[in-house]
């Protein structure tokens, strides 16, 4: 997804905190993102925001949904660039078409990871099809690291087995977690899950005690390291412990998504849909795409115009940073 922000912020994000003797939950809530293009959107945006920019190397976290798209037009985002990113993809419910410079032709179904990898630069378009009623889902973007974020163009789709535990239900798309793997590559350790838990439920997950985790609540009242989360609620929880206890606080299921990794250490500029080292990076990005240069490849297929990049702010990209936690 493009971040189609009218004013996208400029963020320079730097390494996150170091392990807790105990766990403790710091609550992001989220802010309304309304997003252009041929069918405005609305998104729940958590990631990025003034109190925390990265979870590991997740970098982006927006939640919509679930829209009727009969009354809201569905999800209609034109050929967009991306550097220096993964951009993962996973719904609830609904079906989007997906088109990039690779000639990948590919469709996102409830349940289906799909990964692109926009390190150097691509570019690509998402449509919901007409089979969608509900669309619903999550779109998250992860940075890659100096050594990686000039690489070559690359797209993934993964299918995860369900994984019963008591009293949940575990979809890892990315990493290990409840005995299961993902073989789907990344550039920094990562875990991305889909999780349901049984209405009154007690979960216990072992967690690796180098990652710091986030706990997206789609719906339900979810009780992480003694802290409620409400839905659209991000939990933060640093590095230090070596499980995860989840309580579903309601009389239904309720639905998280649960995404980790080890603490970023490198310092990166975000701004648009591309993510630099520098403002110089984001500059040259931008001129790239308005040219239309061979940087990000072409998009096959997609009945419409390329998005136009936003105009720059007049000055160069603020850094911002992680807070320091006490």
């Amino acid at each position: 997804m493009s971040d189609v922000e009218r004013e996208p912020a400029e963020l320079h994000c730097g390494a996150s905190d170091r392990g807790q003797l105990a766990p403790k939950a710091d609550v992001l809530s989220a802010r309304d993102v309304p997003l252009g293009g041929p069918r405005a959107m609305t998104v729940r945006r958590t990631l990025p925001q003034r109190a925390r920019t990265l979870i590991g190397a997740w970098c982006f976290v927006d939640h919509y949904g679930p829209d009727d798209v009969t009354d809201t037009g569905g999800m209609d985002v034109a050929p967009h660039p991306h550097t220096g990113l993964q951009t993962v993809s996973w719904l609830f419910s609904g079906e989007i078409e997906h088109r990039d410079s690779m000639g990948s032709h590919a469709l996102v179904r409830p349940g289906e990871l799909n990964l692109m990898t926009g390190g150097y630069g691509i570019s690509h378009s998402e449509v919901s099809t007409t089979r969608t009623t509900i669309l619903h889902g999550v779109q998250l973007w992860v940075a890659l690291p100096e050594e990686h974020r000039h690489t070559g163009r690359d797209f993934q789709h993964y299918v995860p087995s369900p994984v019963r535990m008591d009293g949940a239900e575990v979809r890892v798309f990315l990493g290990t977690l409840a005995g299961d793997t993902s073989p789907v590559r990344t550039f920094t350790p990562l875990l991305g899950a889909e999780i349901i838990l049984e209405p009154r439920s007690t979960t216990t997950l072992a967690i690796d005690t180098g990652f710091e985790h986030g706990l997206l609540v789609d719906h339900g009242d979810v009780r992480i390291a003694g802290t409620i989360l409400h839905p659209a609620e991000l939990g933060y929880v640093g590095t230090g412990s070596d499980t995860l206890t989840l309580v579903n606080e309601t009389d239904n299921d309720a639905r998280v998504v649960l995404l980790g990794g080890t603490p970023f250490e490198e310092q990166i500029v975000m701004w648009w849909n591309f993510i630099g080292r520098s403002n110089e990076d984001i500059v040259e990005a931008r001129e790239a795409w308005q040219s239309a240069s061979d940087r990000f490849g072409k998009v096959d297929g997609y009945d419409g115009d390329r998005l136009p990049a936003p105009a720059l702010p007049n000055a160069s990209i603020a850094p911002r940073k992680n807070p320091t936690r006490h």
